[in-house]
């Protein structure tokens, strides 16, 4: 894999660059990343890459390579010695991989010296946008499923290295059970899975010798592709010839019979007779082609007896909706020991910025355990104690309504302090647990594939206020 440590756009180390010049290098800043909107637009999203993001911040160095090259890109010598001597010692906060997300909220925060906060832009919005794009995406394909099995097998045709080995990570936590992607499942520790292709059935001089031979080598984990020739008439009564004179007098069971191709949904149905009436009750089928959230959900709702899906190309590339709008925006600069709030304005109302350095509450109502909505407030705001709040709609506030009975939770946690990674990562099988978990406490009208519930994101009276009148003062000059 290619070296990384120039992973920026350039003009970031071109404003940074003027920056130094200008003699506020040192400047204290504040900067959000957030997404609108939901990818599909779903309800929410699952968060993820933050992993990527803290690995890459370790080993960010400037190799005499890497200054050479960026000195005859034009950049001053001043400059090329400031990336020399570089230190990283922001502050990172952000979102836990594996909470669900939503639209116009700081799902990482960033606070230090302004060019290291503004070289840290490219590493976290690919990073984050793409990863939890395959997390949110999973985690659909994996609620269609109703409890179904679920795995990844999308390497052959993700968008290269990375977002192959990030993309399984991420499906994993979205709820994907395995990889079938070797290196991401040694790495993650992910449970790996694995079968044949058509190559081997093809290899053979018949098929039944291919089911046998195969049998023989993994009897413990026997799954025959049945579908290269025919699947009813040659394929399904291969592999159960197979099964009975392999398999059976060695004491074992066939794990399953997979088909790839065809109407799934009605070969299914004919499979599961078949086996059935054979004494196979336990052999699973496993189906894969082309699938994604809407045709397994078609699928089951045919009666389709499939018991697990491998779903690639719809998942790894998030083929439905193949971008995530994360945006990565200024909030406030530190001066003379007072906080600056900075807003970006803009005729789309969608797109004006929150100010100010912020904190992302959830608020739990304790009877249900449900998640009532999310609030964003200042830094100095502690919601950690309060018994009534009252929430209102930040663009159409005469909307209100008080809540009592519930508990706040901070959504961001600290993950670097003064340049130090101080977060231990849960192992990916806790993230996954953690995500199924979280995704409990959304109602079922929040998650649901079309037209979902909007969840509110709402702004504390003092926050709203600061944000209107910084835009009131812009329109009014």
């Amino acid at each position: 894999m290619n070296k990384c440590d120039l992973l920026f756009d350039f003009y970031e180390l071109a404003q940074s660059n003027g920056f130094l010049n200008k003699g506020i290098d040192e400047t204290v800043v504040w900067f959000d990343m957030l997404f609108r909107p939901s990818p599909d637009i779903g309800g929410f999203a699952v968060m993820a890459g933050v992993n990527q993001v803290t690995e890459y911040i370790k080993k960010l160095t400037f190799s005499e390579d890497d200054l050479q090259y960026l000195s005859s890109k034009g950049l001053d010598d001043s400059f090329i010695e400031y990336l020399r001597n570089f230190k990283f010692s922001c502050d990172i906060w952000a979102v836990p991989e594996g909470t669900p997300v939503f639209a116009n909220e700081p799902v990482v925060k960033v606070r230090g010296p302004v060019i290291q906060a503004q070289l840290l832009e490219t590493i976290i919005l690919l990073s984050v946008n793409h990863q939890s794009l395959i997390a949110t995406k999973a985690n659909r394909i994996v609620r269609s499923a109703g409890g179904r099995a679920i795995i990844e097998f999308g390497s052959r045709r993700a968008h290269g290295i990375g977002a192959a080995l990030g993309g399984a990570r991420s499906a994993y936590i979205g709820g994907c059970c395995a990889t079938t992607n070797v290196s991401a499942a040694k790495q993650y520790d992910i449970p790996l899975f694995g079968s044949m292709s058509h190559t081997w059935v093809q290899m053979f001089d018949s098929e039944y010798d291919a089911f046998c031979t195969f049998a023989r080598q993994y009897p413990d984990d026997c799954i025959l592709l049945i579908d290269t020739y025919d699947t009813m008439d040659k394929g399904l009564p291969n592999a159960i010839k197979a099964f009975n004179d392999v398999l059976l007098p060695m004491g074992k069971r066939p794990k399953g019979v997979r088909i790839d191709s065809g109407d799934l949904a009605y070969l299914s149905k004919k499979i599961r007779r078949v086996l059935n009436e054979s004494g196979y009750p336990d052999c699973d089928i496993y189906a894969a082609n082309s699938l994604d959230e809407y045709i397994i959900r078609d699928m089951l709702q045919n009666g389709a007896r499939i018991d697990s899906f491998l779903v690639g190309e719809r998942l790894i590339t998030s083929a439905s909706n193949p971008v995530m709008a994360g945006v990565y925006k200024l909030s406030a600069i530190e001066k003379n020991g007072e906080i600056i709030p900075k807003i970006k304005i803009s005729e789309n109302v969608a797109k004006i910025t929150t100010p100010y350095p912020k904190l992302l509450w959830r608020l739990f109502d304790n009877e249900t355990g449900k998640a009532i909505a999310d609030v964003l407030t200042t830094e100095d705001e502690d919601l950690s104690d309060c018994k009534e709040y009252e929430l209102f709609d930040p663009d159409y506030t005469w909307k209100r309504k008080t809540v009592t009975d519930f508990v706040a939770r901070q959504l961001l946690v600290p993950i670097f302090k003064n340049g130090e990674c101080v977060y231990e990562f849960p192992s990916a099988s806790n993230i996954r647990s953690y995500c199924a978990e979280q995704i409990d406490t959304l109602w079922e009208e929040v998650i649901r594939f079309e037209y979902p519930h909007n969840y509110y994101v709402d702004l504390s009276q003092k926050l709203w206020t600061l944000k209107q009148n910084m835009i009131d003062e812009c329109f009014s000059k």
